[in-house]
């Protein structure tokens, strides 16, 4: 294992990610974590009080959704999309709804919002 180049697929309960704030009603955000057995790459989609949290792996070819740093979103921001092969995943549960993964799934990534802060749990 090389801890400079692993993917993690979990993270520690208790991290601070950033506050609340930081990401906009309806935009979503990367986050890279650096730890001692490797790097974790994740994201986090908002909507209103509510954040949801998913592993940045595309469960069709197992490469990060977006192409551009943030770039989760449809345009109308209702959906996940992955710039690679145009899979779309419901921003609550994950569920792939249109694509070449039609039924899978987005792992998920625990978090949530901890009074001005997004943590994960």
């Amino acid at each position: 294992m090389n801890p400079a180049t692993d993917r993690l697929s979990a993270t520690p309960a208790g991290v601070r990610l950033c506050r609340i704030d930081d990401v906009a009603d309806g935009t979503a955000r990367n986050f890279v974590l650096q730890m001692r057995a490797g790097r974790f790459h994740g994201f986090i989609v908002r909507r209103g009080g509510t954040v949801h949290g998913y592993v940045d792996r595309c469960p069709h070819a197992g490469l990060p959704l977006a192409q551009r740093l943030d770039d989760y979103l449809t345009p109308d921001g209702q959906l996940i999309a992955c710039s690679w092969h145009g899979a779309l995943f419901e921003p609550i549960d994950g569920q792939c709804v249109g694509g070449p993964c039609t039924g899978m799934s987005l792992t998920p990534w625990p978090v949530e919002i901890s009074g001005e802060w997004i943590t994960t749990i």
